[in-house]
């Protein structure tokens, strides 16, 4: 195999991963071990993401702040399991200006204990609340395995806070931004996901209950896509967060967390992508269409690129992301390998014959070959290419979603569970012990990715690890 060539995904899943960031131009290692350079094509993928979810944030009353990059190491003190869960991951700041500092300062693995201060300091009434603050920005955590976009030390994400008067309303604003997510996730990035909750073992360090939404890769591991925490008054009783109530009796408010970061880019390259490269979800795509002129003189150039020109402002004008690729140091054939590399969801290609013809060749990244390949009128091409996106991501979708339910199965017994986690997901009867999750975990490194919150069964049955009786399927799988 050439040193460059991008592996097959049989050949070396990891591996197809790791190049394809790489040459696909999303991103590039750091300096510094564990993080990552996010470079222009990667970061206007996550802008498109940021603006699809900001857009959801903004429809369900959040608002947008900004909170400080540096935390007092005592806030982290004040919320036991909340230390606990976060000491091995904490980079600390022992010196600024030349000198020892007072009280060393952790750069923040994330915010619920700055977020605690303020709002003990702004909250005095049940008329201050509810409060729904959303910040974008980068944490860090100093991790011991990385993998780009999936798991770095710093890494770019969204982090939700609220405070609410009652825990039903902040269980309800859990649930509300766990159905944002995924509805974000099957809408913009066509990837299928499942919604549950997080065993006991598995939730969020202080967390009362953890939400998460869970993605099928190719590879048949599972990947945490977004998480969403119902805190109750854990963080308020640490930092104080106190508000009297309509009958003038002081209460604790019952706070929420909620968290979607660029490892969904992971997430969006290992559901779609293929032995060429990139599969970009239309909705998502930094660029929507590329046209690729082709002429072989300067006579076919001027009619060609006439043309070409005029597709090309027609499509920016309809809101169609779109690029011309009018390199002339690389052929025709070139161009068409580098863009699919790059995911780009529709190429158009107009030559001499499309202008006499008055077509252009249209071909969809997600179906390669000449299967994927059509030739249209350029007259209303705006309103084809459109029409051709919206059929995209609903294909892409649609064959993400039968590969995840294909590779979900219901094993009779345990030794069938131990065979299928090794190559898929199981829907399985749990009991509800920790002894028994932590038995599938050591046996083959499967974990609970979830109980889910929907298609569970009417009635009861046996738990697949002990045989006990059990109200509640469960989804167990290997996972990022």
């Amino acid at each position: 195999m050439a040193e460059d060539k991008l592996p097959t995904r049989a050949e070396d899943f990891a591996e197809w991963y790791n190049k394809l960031v790489l040459k696909s131009d999303l991103a590039d290692y750091a300096p510094v071990r564990g993080c990552m350079v996010v470079k222009p094509y990667g970061w206007t993928l996550w802008e498109n993401m940021q603006a699809g979810l900001d857009r959801r944030f903004k429809e369900t009353g959040h608002v947008n702040a900004a909170f400080p990059m540096l935390i007092p190491m005592s806030f982290f003190e004040k919320e036991k399991e909340h230390v606990e869960g976060f000491a091995p991951e904490l980079a600390v700041v022992t010196h600024g200006g030349g000198q020892k500092l007072e009280e060393p300062l952790v750069v923040r693995p994330t915010s619920e204990t700055i977020v605690g201060y303020m709002y003990s300091k702004w909250i005095k009434s049940y008329r201050d609340l509810p409060v729904l603050i959303n910040q974008w920005g980068s944490v860090l955590r100093w991790e011991l395995r990385t993998k780009l976009f999936l798991r770095t030390a710093e890494f770019y994400w969204q982090e939700g806070h609220t405070a609410h008067a009652t825990a039903e309303e902040a269980q309800e604003e859990t649930f509300r931004m766990l159905d944002v997510y995924a509805d974000f996730c099957i809408n913009d990035a066509a990837i299928p996901v499942i919604k549950g909750v997080k065993t006991e073992s598995e939730k969020f360090a202080g967390a009362m209950m953890s939400t998460t939404i869970e993605a099928m890769m190719q590879d048949k591991r599972a990947l945490q896509s977004g998480t969403s925490h119902y805190f109750g008054e854990n963080f308020a009783k640490a930092f104080d967060i106190q508000f009297l109530d309509q009958t003038n009796t002081l209460q604790y408010c019952h706070t929420t967390s909620w968290g979607f970061s660029t490892r969904v880019i992971g997430a969006i390259i290992m559901t779609h992508g293929d032995d060429q490269g990139l599969v970009m979800p239309p909705k998502l795509a930094p660029i929507q269409a590329v046209i690729v002129p082709i002429y072989k003189n300067d006579a076919e150039k001027s009619k060609v690129m006439e043309v070409a020109d005029k597709v090309f402002f027609e499509l920016k004008a309809a809101g169609i992301r779109t690029k011309m690729d009018d390199r002339e140091e690389v052929t025709p054939g070139f161009k068409f390998n580098d863009w699919e590399l790059r995911g780009v969801p529709v190429r158009i290609e107009i030559g001499p014959r499309d202008v006499e013809k008055g077509s252009v060749a249209l071909a969809r990244r997600d179906v390669p070959g000449r299967e994927g390949k059509s030739f249209v009128p350029q007259a209303g091409l705006a309103s084809t290419v459109s029409g051709l996106l919206s059929e995209i991501h609903s294909s892409m979708l649609k064959r993400a979603s039968e590969f995840r339910d294909a590779n979900i199965h219901d094993p009779r017994t345990y030794d069938e569970l131990k065979e299928v986690v090794a190559n898929g997901w199981a829907f399985s009867w749990w009991c509800g012990n920790a002894t028994c999750e932590a038995r599938v975990k050591e046996d083959t490194k499967a974990t609970i990715r979830c109980i889910p919150l929907e298609g569970q069964p009417d009635g009861k049955g046996r738990c697949i690890v002990c045989g006990d009786e059990a109200d509640k399927k469960v989804i167990f799988g290997r996972a990022y």
